[in-house]
């Protein structure tokens, strides 16, 4: 999940027949009233309404996310060769963060409130210019943006980056090390399991050669992205 694990405090939204406030969780489609719309402000403040006021307003699509879907890694494959060349990412490691975060499902909302293939929260969203964190291309733009960010941060250690992603990258400055939370560490350890085992599959179906040290197809000099247990 991207940055930090916190409840995600919702606005005031406005539904016929009275208003509603909802605080730490995410909006159940199942209370929904007709068309709901949702607009993310500056802050990562979620407004949630049936009659929108403007037009940053846009319509949440409930049916869609009512149940988990999967979405095959063929369907997402495209997206995340072009980003991962803007980003200068393996695309293993990206898949490798979406299997992690939502097991390849675009609807998935987490109890934090982190949302989409890589369980962006609000605020994330919001830097990274993420306009709908449930459409799997924006969603994919974001999130490898935002591990990019981190490997920078992190001067291209991988298991700090992805800690980072997982428990914000304020927690990580703090112990300058994987901090010494049990899940954090545990997804770490997922993520570069998984890294390992696309990466492999790559090699083995005659994919993209990987060089020795493993880093992504363009890499930064920096990085020391080769996938290790923490």
């Amino acid at each position: 999940m991207a940055t930090s694990r916190r409840a995600v405090g919702f606005s005031t939204f406005a539904l016929a027949g009275g208003v509603l406030f909802a605080v730490g969780s995410s909006f159940s489609a199942e209370t929904a009233y007709g068309e709901i719309y949702q607009y993310i402000d500056a802050t990562g403040t979620i407004s949630l309404t049936n009659v929108p006021s403007d037009a940053r307003y846009r319509r949440v699509d409930t049916h869609t996310h009512r149940l988990p879907y999967m979405m095959s890694e063929r369907e997402l494959a495209p997206m995340i060769s072009r980003f991962s060349h803007q980003h200068q990412l393996h695309p293993a490691l990206i898949r490798a963060v979406i299997k992690a975060e939502s097991d390849f499902n675009p609807g998935a909302v987490s109890r934090a409130g982190a949302v989409g293939l890589m369980q962006l929260m609000p605020q994330t969203a919001v830097r990274m210019n993420v306009r709908d964190p449930y459409d799997p291309e924006d969603n994919i733009g974001g999130g490898t943006k935002y591990l990019r960010h981190l490997l920078d941060r992190f001067q291209g250690n991988l298991p700090l980056a992805l800690a980072a992603y997982n428990a914000g990258p304020h927690v990580v400055d703090r112990y300058q090390t994987l901090p010494p939370i049990t899940e954090t560490r545990r997804y770490v350890r997922k993520v570069l399991r998984y890294y390992r085992t696309f990466l492999m599959r790559d090699l083995s179906s005659g994919g993209q050669r990987i060089a020795a040290s493993e880093n992504g197809p363009h890499p930064r000099a920096s990085d020391s992205s080769a996938p290790s247990t923490p």
